[in-house]
């Protein structure tokens, strides 16, 4: 039997994915008169943190429970710069909705741990110790989990664990929770995972957390999986992959005698308008559909050419996750920022051409070779995350529906840095230590294929056009937003 939630208040509705059946729970605003009763007896819900998420969740949540009786209170350091953000939003310590972090956590009976993952690790002894027993410990990601298994400890007995795990950055929790306020279901998709229940309700709990942030649809995930395939997504196609295929792609066309505007036209602008359209809306095999004559065989030259060399790197990503490496080196990493800080992502040429291109944006075409190479490597993360023996509903969203209805959109409006410095410091490491790696790689072992002219592998080919991913794309791209997010500069915090 495939696993369920177990709900005893949300209905459970089960899909089929590429053969296998999976069940998800549907949000939506008709639902919000039923988080009280979901939340069992929570009083308060404290969001800890003001960084990507914490200002989308503390804020839906907020409007979601309104006159409900159920509080929400955020927590920050003494004196943390975030202060003033959080006054801005409504947050206030005179009407008691914002205080101290650990006194908040003390006094929560639902804490949301939204610090950065590095600060979790560093100082997690002392928030497990002040959740109260029978509270319940709320993640948006798994790195918590992944830290303690390398360090040989465990989450408090005494504590319900889950995780609500929105398949997008935290401005896109929020703009799209509030066009959601005129068109229901307008949401961002969550992963929802219950890692210890003492009480019984953790279940129940979870999926009020992700219904009451807007969600229009949760799958099913543990806090393991949910880890390795986050993390490890986020230095693939979602962020470090998408980075370095755009910069080898444009310095191969502008080597080839096209012009600065153009590269990157038919580099990063055809990923994030023509391509991202037509995967969110009907697929990766549509891409390929919508070319014809020697477009397609370009596809099929540049597809043969980079899925190799792209799996081969998200394999060694995906071992460094699963081994507790990659979790290390962004511990590492956050204590290195008092002398060496997150530097600039978007100072070479292709950038700087991108700032002025955006001035003046008009409709781009696909371009065959950039389709070939962006499919291919999203192809292999695919087909390493299914050998992992991840869901079918986890390998499509940190895959495919992350990048292009979420991401994507961040990197159209306004360049590469835009995007990744909008996600996590965990992320925004990952990133920055991955796409040098795929940008030198394909750089070596896909633009000379490419130069050649080399004739498509067709046993890769066909393994693309059959695969099995296909259907279950189809019927996640259902379970979509209903509306485009809309990324304006005024609702990027």
């Amino acid at each position: 039997m495939p696993p369920r939630f177990g709900s005893n208040i949300f209905t459970e509705t089960p899909i089929e994915l590429a053969g296998t059946t999976e069940y998800i729970v549907k949000g939506g605003r008709h639902l919000f008169p039923l988080l009280p009763q979901a939340f069992h007896g929570v009083k308060q819900i404290g969001v800890i943190g003001w960084s990507s998420q914490g200002p989308a969740q503390a804020q839906n949540l907020r409007d979601s429970l309104e006159q409900s009786g159920i509080k929400v209170v955020v927590g920050l350091r003494d004196g943390s710069a975030s202060i003033p953000s959080a006054e801005r939003a409504g947050f206030t310590k005179d009407s008691g909705t914002l205080g101290e972090m650990m006194s908040v956590i003390r006094s929560s009976d639902l804490v949301l741990l939204l610090i950065s993952d590095a600060a979790q690790a560093m100082i997690y002894q002392d928030i497990l110790a002040a959740i109260k027993p029978g509270a319940t410990l709320g993640l948006s990601h798994g790195f918590l989990l992944g830290h303690l298994k390398t360090v040989g400890d465990s989450f408090p007995s005494s504590i319900n664990v889950v995780a609500v795990c929105p398949k997008g950055m935290g401005p896109s929790v929020r703009r799209l929770y509030e066009q959601g306020k005129t068109v229901n279901g307008a949401g961002i998709n969550a992963s929802v995972a219950v890692h210890q229940d003492v009480n019984g309700h953790a279940t129940d709990i979870a999926l009020a957390w992700a219904i009451g942030l807007g969600s229009p649809f949760c799958f099913y995930t543990t806090l393991e999986m949910e880890y390795k395939s986050d993390i490890f997504g986020e230095r693939g196609i979602l962020l470090g992959a998408i980075h370095g295929i755009c910069e080898t792609m444009y310095r191969w066309l502008v080597g080839k005698g096209v012009t600065p505007d153009e590269a990157f036209q038919r580099t990063a602008m055809s990923i994030t308008k023509p391509i991202s359209q037509l995967i969110s809306k009907r697929g990766i095999l549509a891409v390929y559909e919508s070319l014809s004559g020697l477009a397609q065989t370009q596809f099929e030259r540049a597809y043969s050419a980079a899925y190799h060399p792209s799996f081969e790197i998200l394999w060694e990503i995906y071992d460094e996750v699963a081994s507790g490496n990659e979790i290390k080196s962004v511990i590492m990493a956050e204590q290195r920022f008092s002398r060496y800080p997150l530097g600039k992502i978007d100072a070479t040429p292709m950038w700087e051409v991108g700032d002025q291109v955006r001035q003046h944006r008009h409709d781009v075409a696909i371009d065959p070779h950039t389709a070939g190479v962006y499919c291919a490597t999203m192809m292999a993360q695919i087909d390493l995350l299914l050998e992992k023996g991840h869901a079918v509903s986890e390998v499509v969203n940190e895959s495919v529906i992350e990048g292009v209805d979420s991401l994507n959109p961040y990197m159209d409006y306004k360049g590469v840095a835009y995007m990744v410095d909008n996600c996590s410091n965990t992320a925004r490491l990952g990133a920055r230590k991955w796409a040098p790696r795929f940008d030198y790689l394909l750089s070596q072992q896909t633009i000379p294929v490419l130069d050649t002219l080399a004739e498509p592998n067709a046993s890769l080919i066909d393994a693309f056009k059959t695969h099995r991913i296909h259907q279950a794309i189809a019927e996640c791209a259902t379970l979509r937003p209903s509306v485009d997010i809309s990324v304006q500069a005024d609702l990027v915090k």
